[in-house]
């Protein structure tokens, strides 16, 4: 059976997913930590309509 493998979707480096790769769906802790600063940013976003909070739940969240 063949490894499966797939591309970074930071840099698009191929890498093999495998018990031994430590950080896929990347190729490395560089690229997950670049992927997740993007998202801490809100660079990406899952698309949709925006959350209405009450101002009960809106100060739980902060």
């Amino acid at each position: 059976m063949s490894t499966l493998q797939v591309k970074c979707p930071t840099c698009k480096r191929p890498v093999l997913w495998s018990p031994e790769q430590e950080f896929k769906p990347f190729c490395s802790e560089r690229c997950k930590l670049i992927d997740l600063g993007e998202w801490a940013m809100e660079e990406k976003v899952i698309p949709g309509e925006p959350l209405n909070l009450t101002e009960d739940e809106d100060t739980f969240f902060q």
